[in-house]
């Protein structure tokens, strides 16, 4: 626990959980899904990157780089890291609160991309994109990792547990004048295999359960460290969307 409390959470390089802990990754690939659309491409906005890892793997791995690429970042840590590692790309980080208004002109963008922003703004996403143009994302869907988050905080009521469901991502997405164009869904297993891996997940992904200390949950996380030895691996399922969504045009 004490390694895990010490390690960095900034960004999002999960490298450090190998051996610890394993998460079965989406069929369709999302960062090389979105490294396919970028060639074509004039105006380009990236909505709370993290550390700007998925988008630097996309603008490597796509032919042809658009001519202008924005990202936004609201956790201070983060526009740091995020800023060192797209700048030599070409790519502006600004620094933008995740609920606030997007700090850009109507119509500014042909293509709005995003791997798990923590609550998308459907109309400040309308409101940026040109008309014809595409949001092209990976959310968290419904209920993901909550075999753990209830390990720790108790049975949560259905409105919170179901409040990341595809399903009403769409309507709000459709009120706010976007054409669902498709829509993927999975659930993925996850294996930690450690106590460290369940501190360091819970202090990196922090709404998970908000306010976690190790000193707060100290009895659980000793019971849940009893339990993986001498069980095995603490399992739990993460869900996962992919939207395509059109602004009509």
């Amino acid at each position: 626990m004490a390694e895990a409390v010490s390690h960095p959470t900034d960004g999002w390089d999960f490298s450090w959980f190998e051996g610890r802990a394993t998460e079965a990754r989406p069929s369709w690939g999302y960062a090389e899904s979105m490294a396919v659309r970028l060639p074509g491409t004039t105006a380009v906005l990236d909505i709370q990157t993290g550390g700007g890892e998925v988008l630097d793997f996309a603008l490597r791995a796509g032919s042809a780089a658009p001519r202008l690429t924005i990202a936004t970042e609201g956790w201070p840590p983060n526009v740091a890291r995020a800023t060192a590692l797209l700048r030599p790309r070409g790519v502006a980080v600004v620094a933008a609160p995740e609920d606030a208004a997007l700090p850009f002109a109507d119509a500014a963008f042909d293509l709005v991309v995003s791997r798990h922003p923590v609550r998308p703004n459907w109309p400040e996403i309308t409101r940026v994109l040109r008309p014809g143009a595409t949001y092209f994302a990976q959310h968290v869907g419904p209920r993901s990792v909550f075999e753990l988050v209830e390990y720790f905080l108790g049975p949560l009521p259905d409105e919170q547990s179901n409040a990341r469901h595809p399903d009403h991502e769409c309507a709000d997405a459709r009120a706010a004048g976007l054409e669902v164009v498709g829509v993927r869904a999975e659930r993925l297993r996850m294996e930690f295999y450690d106590i460290g891996a369940v501190v360091h997940f819970l202090r990196k992904v922090i709404w998970m359960v908000p306010g976690f200390t190790v000193e707060a949950y100290e009895p659980r996380l000793r019971a849940l460290h009893a339990r993986i030895e001498s069980e095995g691996p603490f399992v739990a399922h993460s869900a996962r969307h992919l939207l395509e969504l059109r602004k009509p045009g």
